[in-house]
């Protein structure tokens, strides 16, 4: 089950900051494998903030794929747009995102 523990006002505030980031993690032809999984865990733990992007030769649809990765890496699922989607998982030990209340 995707995580769902962000506000309306925190997931527009996200939004916001992701329109600036370039995607780090592709998920290519493979789809959604342990690798990229654990290389989405790695980049979300020092960024927070991640924007993924599914390429075209992928078998799984855009939607499919982002959530999927988003529930196996245990983050929340901010936006999916087009084949780009936005994933944050909040790091407590050195927090780099300020959230709204």
């Amino acid at each position: 089950m995707i995580r769902n523990s962000l506000t309306g006002k925190q997931k527009s505030f996200l939004r916001s900051l992701g329109m600036q980031l370039e995607p780090v993690i592709p998920v290519g032809k493979d789809g959604v494998t342990p690798t990229v999984v654990q290389a989405a865990q790695e980049v979300i733990k020092k960024r927070e903030l991640i924007k993924v992007r599914v390429h075209q030769n992928c078998m799984m649809t855009p939607k499919e794929a982002i959530e999927m990765l988003a529930e196996r890496a245990d983050v929340n699922l901010v936006q999916i747009i087009g084949r780009n989607g936005l994933l944050f998982k909040r790091n407590f030990e050195k927090p780099k995102i300020e959230l709204p209340g």
